[in-house]
């Protein structure tokens, strides 16, 4: 077992008692990690071991984890749909939790495919806050002063739905954000942000943005870091500043608000924040007007420490766009959450993205964990599955998270595939590896997110010598054709049109693409000519902020928003191919040989 087991930091102290205590609390759960654990489960199956769903396993009022593996069958999504149903339908009895579901969380868009309704309960508020105030206190150890300032950060709520019965559905964070946990947190120092809350609560993401903006405009001598919930996110608020800097400075030239922001409450706040400031409105022409775009963030907010994004996973695309707008800040990736739970958080936060590993917190909630095998056979009752228990796994293993909630998830795939990096104390440090799903599929053959992303990062490798790169992608299996092939919707930074990647280049990126795929898929290309060729199919710039929009239109969150990685609905189909300006076919196939059975 590896141990990193002091607080890794170059300033080491913490800054205040807040801050010493908050640091204990973490020292105390990650010493304890496995009799953390065994009480949580205590304390879920004494709550919930009498609801509908964990009577149908009789464990007899067994609180004991023994018991609970033994009884208890490890379940997806699709398993608690009909509980779930029933509860969103208005049965209020005690399905799942035996206290009462206060509101649905949905999971993002792109989550395997659809908007999960994760049951929910009061306290579960209070659980979220909890890990979220011990985040600056580890960041405090990095970067000293982050009190004499405030954070730039692009947060965002959207209009909630309501089940048949009345119950909300919402993305988490519109959840948190309109909490009286939130709405009513005390001052902090250490957390003070540009954006008046009216912004962030406003439902109409132009005017929430907007006034974003023009706040972190206001305040830019203050700032100190910048963030928003994934990177793709900022970038999408680097591109509204690209679009609408002109109104911005007009509007701080004169101190009077864009007529197109109606909010009444928005317009209130912002009485006391904006006053006529020619020499800023001045400033910002200038910066903006000669289009120069690379290092804006430095340019526009100088005393920015560090990005405050999630750069894990799917997001470690955006991580060059990042750093051309950015001049190389540092990117901080903090924590690691999701509908279903909020897991843990980054002790080192300042590391480098490739290197971040999060400590799961062992008081959020049961965790189990299940070897990830991409081989062996789908799960059955015939054959359970073996599960390890939080402090038991081992470094360099793979495993897909399995959780069990207060809020009444009992052993429920979470569908994220994690790796052992070390542990912090007694509790394991995990990198996030990839979705456990299919991306593409054409014949026998199938691609996956991580798969996938390689053969991007490989390609991208042939753009670096024209100063290029990927900023967006996503992709479809195209079955119109036969055979069928993949393609990959690009959208490229290119940052001297001089020197753009010629088509021969373009094609070569497809050959690559194929390269780095699994020998199912080359296979299929070699032998049995069951693929066609691979095709990358150049889209315009701002063609991916299209699909962010209409995604949003269609009631995606702006917060938990990811492009996502294969498409197949055909208005998104309809509007990618409605902006391609060149199309690219891999030159040959790639390198397949007949694999060795020992």
């Amino acid at each position: 077992m590896a141990i990193d087991s002091a607080l890794p930091s170059p300033h080491g102290t913490p800054v205040c008692e807040k801050d010493a205590k908050a640091l204990r609390f973490i020292e105390e759960m990650t010493r304890n990690a496995d009799s953390v654990q065994e009480r949580v489960l205590a304390e879920i199956l004494s709550r919930n071991g009498e609801t509908e769903y964990l009577r149908r396993f009789n464990l007899d009022s067994a609180t004991d984890r023994d018991t609970f593996k033994s009884k208890v069958p490890v379940v997806t999504y699709e398993d608690l749909q009909p509980e779930i149903q029933r509860i969103a339908n208005g049965d209020r009895s005690a399905i799942l939790s035996s206290h009462p579901v206060s509101e649905f969380l949905t999971s993002s868009g792109t989550s395997a495919g659809e908007r999960k309704l994760m049951p929910t309960i009061h306290e579960e508020l209070d659980r979220r806050q909890l890990l979220f105030s011990l985040l600056m206190p580890v960041m405090n150890l990095y970067v000293p002063g982050l009190d004499k300032g405030k954070g730039l950060y692009f947060l965002f709520v959207k209009a909630e739905t309501k089940t048949a019965s009345g119950l909300l559905a919402r993305p988490v964070l519109t959840s948190y954000y309109k909490s009286e946990q939130f709405k009513t947190r005390p001052y902090d120092p250490f957390n003070v942000y540009t954006s008046p809350d009216e912004a962030i609560l406003c439902v109409d993401s132009f005017q929430s943005m907007y006034i974003q903006m023009l706040c972190g405009l206001i305040m830019r001598e203050e700032v100190l870091r910048v963030g928003a919930v994934f990177a793709s996110g900022l970038l999408r608020a680097i591109r509204f500043l690209q679009l609408n800097w002109k109104q911005l400075a007009d509007d701080i030239s004169a101190g009077t608000l864009n007529p197109n922001v109606t909010d009444p409450s928005i317009r209130k706040c912002m009485e006391n924040i904006l006053k006529p400031n020619p020499e800023l409105a001045e400033f910002i022409t200038k910066e903006c007007s000669a289009e120069k775009w690379d290092g804006i963030i430095t340019r526009i907010w100088p005393n920015t420490k560090y990005l405050d994004v999630i750069v894990t996973g799917a997001m470690a695309q955006y991580i060059p766009t990042l750093d051309h707008y950015s001049g190389g800040l540092p990117l901080a990736c903090t924590m690691y959450a999701s509908s279903e739970c909020f897991f843990g958080l980054n002790m080192k936060p300042m590391c480098k993205p490739s290197e971040v590993s999060y400590t799961i917190m062992p008081n959020m909630g049961y965790f189990e964990f299940l070897p990830h095998d991409p081989n062996s056979p789908p799960l059955s009752p015939e054959s359970p599955p073996h599960l390890v228990d939080l402090a038991h796994v081992q470094v360099g293993k793979q495993y897909e998270l399995v959780v069990t909630t207060y809020a009444g998830l009992n052993r429920y795939r979470v569908g994220d595939i994690l790796l052992v990096t070390g542990y912090y104390n007694s509790a394991p440090q995990f990198r996030f590896v990839k979705r456990k799903n299919v991306l593409l599929s054409i014949d026998s053959d199938k691609t996956d997110e991580a798969e996938l992303q390689k053969g991007i990062d490989n390609a991208s490798l042939l753009l670096k010598e024209f100063n290029a790169s990927v900023i967006e992608y996503t992709s479809y299996a195209d079955t119109t054709t036969i055979p069928g092939h993949y393609v990959i919707f690009w959208e490229l930074l290119v940052k001297d049109a001089a020197n753009s990647p010629s088509d021969e280049v373009l094609n070569q990126c497809c050959l690559v693409v194929e390269e780095s795929l699994n020998s199912v898929y080359r296979q299929g290309r070699v032998a049995d000519n069951s693929i066609g060729p691979l095709e990358i199919r150049v889209v315009k710039n701002g063609t991916f902020e299209e699909l962010m929009d209409y995604a949003i239109s269609r009631g995606a969150s702006i917060n938990q928003y990811k492009a996502p990685r294969c498409v197949s609905f055909t208005p998104i189909l309809e509007l990618l191919n409605g902006r391609v300006v060149s199309k690219h076919f891999s030159p040959a196939a790639p390198h397949w040989v007949p694999e060795r059975r020992r």
